[in-house]
């Protein structure tokens, strides 16, 4: 039953008898409710073809590497998808597959250690992405993750106390996200500032993209759930970051990820609560 329904079946009963303004109270306290419960990003036909063609995908890198184990490439795209349909300690299987094969690929593999991330082995994503600042000690979004996946080990003061260091210019707004880590600007002062600045539409519409997605997995780690959902939903249903290629396209995945367990768990919660 969809939430303002059930916000009408409560509330109704209480406003037998009850005047103009406290009926205008009421609807407006209702609405409030129903706008703290953001839109899915995606509709039900868009996840079921979307989780179609993974499905897809999945059978066929299968079949390539029953055929050829040592397919390291077949391996990296069936990870991928792995991930992206939430199988993530499947996802982990094959990305550790791939350093075994082609141990170079070891501190460049940043995909592993989202994918250690969302299979609980925070320390293994720590470490994936220690590693990569080694690679690559420019890009603050390897840092972000670290920093991401300390906190859910060791806590958020220990996490901020080992934030990476970077002293070369990143690409925007990467340089605001990590203040954002850092504690340096809330998650709303960051989207204000991006909403305000005189930006191509285009370029606008990719840092929004980062933004929320990045202030909704902050989010989530300190158990700010509604704001979670709501920035991962907003990030989700960025037509740039849904487009987009590359490793842009892959947090794009992320995002729509994380929202989901988000919104799974939410609606297991409101099932299992007596009525």
């Amino acid at each position: 039953m969809p939430l303002l329904s059930v916000s009408r079946r409560l509330v109704l009963p209480r406003l037998l008898g009850c005047g103009l303004g406290c009926w205008l109270a009421a609807l407006s306290t209702m609405s409030a409710c129903a706008e703290t419960r953001p839109a899915p990003p995606q509709t039900a036909a868009e996840v079921q073809e979307l989780q179609a063609r993974l499905d897809r995908d999945i059978a066929e890198l299968t079949r390539q590497i029953e055929e050829s184990p040592k397919n390291v490439q077949a391996y990296s795209a069936r990870g991928d998808r792995l991930f992206f349909r939430g199988k993530f300690a499947e996802a982990v299987a094959d990305f550790e597959k791939m350093v075994e094969l082609d141990p170079t690929l070891a501190e460049s593999h940043w995909r592993r250690g989202i994918a250690f991330f969302y299979a609980s082995q925070y320390d293994k994503a720590a470490h994936q992405f220690e590693i990569y600042h080694s690679f690559d000690n420019i890009d603050r979004e390897n840092g972000i993750w670290r920093y991401l996946s300390q906190v859910k080990a060791v806590g958020r003061e220990k996490a901020r106390e080992g934030l990476l260091k970077y002293e070369k210019d990143d690409r925007e707004p990467f340089p605001d996200i990590y203040r954002l880590f850092g504690g340096m600007i809330t998650g709303e002062e960051l989207l204000r500032k991006i909403e305000e600045a005189e930006l191509p539409a285009a370029e606008k519409e990719k840092r929004l993209f980062y933004a929320e997605l990045y202030v909704g997995l902050n989010d989530a780690v300190e158990g700010r759930v509604e704001g979670a959902e709501t920035h991962l939903a907003k990030s989700t249903a960025n037509r740039w970051g849904a487009k987009a290629g590359g490793g842009p396209g892959w947090m794009w995945h992320v995002g729509r990820v994380h929202h989901d367990l988000l919104r799974a768990a939410r609606e297991k919660k409101a099932e299992l609560k007596p009525q």
